[in-house]
């Protein structure tokens, strides 16, 4: 079988791409996404471990979907055994987000979340026009806007506009849930 490429090894060459498509220096990249000149250089350079959270915002700096910095080199098969997904964690909670496929013609991206008890991770928002998709499967969940969040149990789906503070709090042990975010 082939080697998985993990999107830690391709985040600094889609980064770099992506600032140099849009005709952004790295100071105004930085500047845009809110985080320090340096943490991008080294990002970028392949030495950076970045977090969820600087992905997201530079994915915004830039207009582009997430899984545009994340998703490494595809090829015809591609399984994924539980627990062994390529996941980012987050740097305010126990959250790790694993991208499980792209966004293709359809600009949909599909997520496997973990998450553990403790404080919640709060997202910012994305694209104008992003919808997210949720079904937890294992565990207790709070999520949506910061001002209308709900709670989930197994089973449970809910949808909501992703252009807008929104969080995600694990209330139980092994919380487990897949997520599709859609772009329009």
């Amino acid at each position: 079988m082939a080697h998985e490429v993990s999107p830690l090894d391709s985040i600094p060459r889609a980064v770099r791409h992506e600032r140099e498509q849009a005709g952004l220096t790295l100071t105004e990249l930085a500047r845009r996404a809110g985080i320090a000149k340096s943490t991008l250089s080294q990002l970028e350079s392949g030495s950076g471990n970045p977090s969820v959270e600087t992905l997201w915002s530079l994915a915004v700096a830039l207009g582009v979907p997430f899984s545009r910095l994340v998703e490494p080199p595809r090829s015809t098969i591609r399984v994924i055994r539980a627990g062994q997904g390529p996941g980012l964690r987050s740097e305010q909670s126990d959250f790790i987000s694993a991208l499980l496929s792209a966004a293709g013609p359809g600009r949909r991206d599909l997520y496997l979340i973990r998450a553990e008890p403790g404080p919640g991770r709060s997202a910012a928002p994305h694209l104008p026009g992003s919808v997210e998709h949720l079904i937890l499967a294992s565990g207790r969940l709070r999520t949506g806007p910061v001002d209308q969040p709900v709670e989930l149990d197994p089973g449970d789906y809910v949808t909501f506009t992703a252009d807008q503070p929104h969080i995600y709090q694990a209330l139980a042990a092994g919380t487990v849930a897949v997520l599709v975010m859609e772009h329009r």
